[in-house]
């Protein structure tokens, strides 16, 4: 017989901290909607270390899906975000690079001839959250929906040992970069223990983690507050 328990929940958990984010007050005006490839450009130009760490990472800047009338088109071409004062960046980085990472405080970033000031740099390490999710994990534009879950699964497993319980696509996204466009989508993943939620939030899902894909963040809870709805 083979029996598996659900994790315990309830109990204490610590958290490995070897990988975290840190995230940075910008200022900035305005940048373009599509704008990874550059802004990886300008970090991986201001700290030289970090394109040959594996577990580095971008996350593109982000505001409100929509908010004061303006909506995120779905064709990033010539279309513009607006930061607000509490807009953040975010690097995914290795615990021993965060003196190095500091010393971009008080720096501005050249990110394709748009300024992004840095400062006030704040650590903020991973959570054992059941949910996260991945604004974008890369995805051949041929393949469909059933198909791209089922290499995810596969990479799940082999990241994070665990087998996938239940998992969301969601949004496609296309990222420009000198060698062409690439294709994203959303993932969510639900019901994960503890250990491979940290795991996956650590190492991610895919390539790409230059331009902020397959970085996952811990994501609300899906489950309704009663199970009879």
């Amino acid at each position: 017989m083979f029996w598996q328990e659900d994790e315990d929940k309830t109990l204490p958990y610590q958290a490995s901290d070897d990988v975290l984010d840190v995230s940075f007050a910008i200022a900035c005006k305005q940048l373009p909607l599509d704008h990874a490839w550059d802004l990886a450009q300008a970090v991986q130009q201001a700290l030289p270390w970090f394109a040959d760490e594996v577990v580095a990472g971008v996350h593109p800047i982000h505001v409100a899906e929509s908010g004061n009338g303006w909506e995120r088109p779905d064709d990033a071409s010539n279309q513009f975000l607006l930061p607000s004062r509490r807009t953040r960046m975010f690097l995914r980085i290795p615990k021993s690079r965060i003196p190095e990472t500091q010393a971009l405080v008080g720096t501005t970033l050249d990110v394709n001839g748009y300024a992004v000031g840095l400062r006030d740099m704040k650590e903020k390490p991973f959570v054992h959250t059941s949910v996260i999710f991945a604004r974008y994990v890369l995805s051949d534009a041929a393949e469909d929906e059933n198909s791209f879950l089922q290499r995810m699964a596969a990479e799940v497993k082999r990241v994070a040992d665990f087998k996938v319980k239940k998992m969301l696509c969601g949004k496609s996204h296309a990222l420009r970069t000198p060698q062409g466009v690439l294709h994203t989508r959303h993932l969510m993943l639900a019901d994960l223990d503890s250990d491979p939620s940290i795991r996956l939030q650590q190492y991610g899902l895919g390539d790409g983690r230059k331009l902020g894909c397959g970085l996952f963040m811990p994501h609300k809870g899906i489950k309704t507050l009663k199970p009879t709805e």
